[in-house]
């Protein structure tokens, strides 16, 4: 966690005494995130402030910011919207000295990038090898694709693919009485198995079309939203109506990545124009382990005169899924200042004189209430000194935080219904091909040779996607 409190904070574990004007039975709902903290009620340094609308459910709001910039400071990086919704990861920022640098890691070891690991076991266990596909119909469970290897070591690796969900297990053979047919195979992976037999793939070009199914989730390209939020910015407005970069920005912005002339950029363009100069001249760029980063930078992409909502800035970022806030100095900032369906969390970093020895950066990390906690947790305190660590660190944060974010209950359930129509799709091919390879029926909607491929056969696979067994 990021340990600590702040100006603010209160500690998850210790309820606080409400400040008078608050009747205890309605303090804001408190539950602490795994490795964060939810922020509670910014407690006034003067008495006698008005009670804060309630709603119909008796809620009592957190402090609007306007409240909270009545105060004295120092801050908090982020403040919670006034009816919550959110969790905040590292809230202490007081330096008792000069802050350490993380630690290099040792050799061959690197701070952890999530991902859908189980969408890669079909490559790295089955590709190239010997075994078995097949495929079946639960009145329950839907469209089942099953995968099974036997391999030197004696152990069965089983990979079965349902509407919802991948499961996979590895099975000693001298674990098991006899050796079991593939039904009972497909129930030591799931026991909610109810079918009669599976039917085998006999399809040649099978495992790309499995393999391009497994990896439909699987993406090396990555665009997240950078905004410059100046000194008492606390509206959309403002935040999208900066149009100059302060030397600190400037420098920050190095840290993220590389400035690069959009005009013919050949590598990942994260949906800006790369020929007619329509969302800006320039933008910031990464390649960082094997992925593919395009920063959507609020001051570089195009302003537009008269327009308050500055539709074309608000187009790319409120349309990213994770974004970096930078602060120049000490205004908090409130996830909400943004209306968008699709932000679900946001890395905020804040300057702080460094002396001699360069810049210091204060993180703080929200994110919406159905967004897992996400590493690498924030150190204690959470002030970095510039350097490649914590470049590091920021760009592997970003990425585990849109992984997240997929699995909060928008984004779950849009990926859950793809899902179930690319499960379907690939089951009546692997049905369709080999049923055609038997002389079973006429393949005339699924032409193999010169007319459109199939659905599947159009996913983009990387090297080495042919081969396999059937």
């Amino acid at each position: 966690m990021g340990g600590g409190l702040g100006v603010g904070d209160v500690s998850p574990y210790v309820s606080p005494s409400p400040p008078s004007m608050y009747p205890t039975n309605s303090l804001p709902p408190f539950t602490p995130k795994p490795g964060g903290i939810r922020q509670h009620l910014w407690v006034p340094s003067e008495p006698h402030l008005p009670v804060a609308l309630q709603t119909e459910e008796d809620y009592i709001p957190y402090p609007s910011v306007h409240e909270v910039l009545g105060r004295e400071g120092p801050f908090p990086l982020i403040l919670l919207p006034q009816f919550g919704g959110y969790w905040i990861e590292g809230t202490n920022h007081q330096l008792s000295g000069a802050p350490e640098p993380p630690p290099n890691p040792a050799p061959g070891t690197r701070v952890r990038l999530e991902g859908n690991h189980t969408a890669k076991i079909y490559r790295k266990h089955f590709l190239g090898k010997e075994h078995f596909n097949y495929y079946s119909l639960d009145p329950a469970l839907g469209h089942l694709v099953f995968s099974l290897k036997y391999d030197e070591q004696e152990h069965l690796h089983l990979l079965l693919r349902t509407r919802t969900r991948t499961l996979h297990d590895v099975v000693p053979i001298s674990c098991l009485a006899e050796f079991p047919n593939v039904v009972q195979m497909a129930k030591l992976v799931c026991e909610d198995i109810n079918v009669d037999r599976f039917y085998p793939v006999l399809y040649p070009k099978a495992s790309r079309l499995i393999l391009a199914f497994d990896e439909h989730v699987l993406s090396n390209h990555f665009k997240f939203g950078v905004i410059y939020q100046k000194l008492g910015q606390t509206s959309e407005e403002e935040l999208f109506g900066t149009t100059e970069e302060s030397p600190a920005f400037t420098e920050f912005l190095d840290i993220l990545g590389q400035r690069v002339q959009l005009r013919d950029f050949k590598g990942f363009r994260g949906g800006l124009d790369v020929t007619h100069g329509q969302t800006g001249s320039e933008s910031v760029y990464c390649h960082f382990r094997d992925k593919e980063i395009m920063f959507h930078v609020s001051t570089k992409l195009p302003y537009t005169e008269g327009d308050a909502q500055q539709l074309q800035r608000k187009r790319h970022i409120g349309n990213d899924i994770v974004a970096v806030v930078f602060q120049d100095e000490n205004t908090p900032f409130v996830p909400d200042m943004i209306a968008s369906n699709f932000l679900h969390a946001f890395v905020v970093v804040q300057l702080e004189p460094g002396g001699p020895q360069g810049p210091l950066y204060k993180v703080s990390v929200t994110a919406r209430d159905d967004v897992p906690f996400f590493g690498p947790p924030l150190p204690d305190p959470a002030v970095f000194r510039k350097g490649p660590e914590f470049q590091e660190f920021l760009l592997t944060k970003l990425i585990n935080a849109e992984y997240a974010c997929y699995k909060a209950e928008k984004f779950a359930k849009l990926e859950e219904r793809t899902r179930a129509a690319l499960l379907e799709t690939l089951h009546e091919e692997l049905q369709g091909r080999s049923q055609a390879m038997l002389g079973m029926g006429p393949d005339e909607e699924r032409p193999d040779n010169g007319s459109a491929p199939g659905f599947f056969e159009s996913f983009k696979v990387g090297p080495g996607a042919g081969g396999g067994g059937a």
